[in-house]
């Protein structure tokens, strides 16, 4: 049993745990070229950061007004983030660290992403936080993306836990929200600094404005065991 009374531990993954978006953006970029939207900006990029791959295409097809479907594009996008997610995808040394902390003291910890399985799987195995971070949880598995709560919920259901013991990691207003909705502590981590002001961040336990640069794995640890009631 854990020193930290039952508390299970909910990751988002791409720009939580991971800095994706940079593959991301460039599957997208290339994506989009390929059907005749040559200036897509990271700008234009950043309004999609915590929506799924699924819901991110189809807002693309009608926004851009593209002939390709939905199903596609969707190949298309995955198929070029796989590629780059395999062999350049970089975890946050923080982040790792913060891992490693609580599989020390045995908290069961799980991902839930937006990604799709294989996209999940390439990023956890290429850095290596498979080892610990073995219950993964995808959108493509539930009924509704975030900001919906379904993929934290089923996060929480596969690792046995109440959702008012666990605690969500999230770079996102929409994984913000989906938490909050999940009835589950959230820390935020925003990824879009100016994104922190966004009424979805005002529901977390702990919210680090300055994003990754702000985050410390103790930090971290050390709010989570204060908000077990241990401290």
């Amino acid at each position: 049993m854990s020193n930290l009374g039952g508390v299970s531990v909910i990751f988002d993954l791409d720009g939580t745990l991971v800095d994706s978006e940079p593959n991301y953006y460039e599957a997208g970029r290339q994506t989009l070229a390929e059907h005749g939207v040559p200036d897509f900006s990271w700008a234009d990029h950043e309004r999609y950061v915590g929506i799924s791959t699924q819901e991110t295409v189809a807002d693309w097809r009608e926004r851009y007004g593209l002939r390709a479907s939905v199903e596609e594009l969707f190949t298309v996008k995955n198929r070029r983030y796989l590629e780059l997610a395999r062999s350049s995808t970089r975890a946050y040394p923080e982040m790792r660290r913060f891992v490693e902390l609580l599989a020390a003291e045995d908290v069961s910890m799980a991902v839930a992403s937006g990604s799709s399985p294989e996209a999940i799987q390439a990023v956890l195995s290429g850095t290596g936080l498979d080892a610990s971070l073995r219950t993964v949880v995808s959108a493509d598995e539930v009924a509704h993306g975030k900001p919906a709560p379904d993929v934290f919920l089923e996060a929480a259901r596969r690792l046995g836990a109440e959702p008012a013991g666990c605690v969500v990691l999230e770079d996102a207003a929409p994984g913000a929200a989906a938490a909050h909705a999940a009835g589950m502590r959230c820390i935020a981590i925003p990824y879009v600094p100016t994104q922190a002001d966004a009424p979805e961040f005002a529901t977390a336990g702990l919210l680090l404005r300055g994003g990754q640069e702000e985050f410390t794995a103790q930090t971290a640890f050390d709010w989570l065991v204060r908000s077990a009631g241990l401290s």
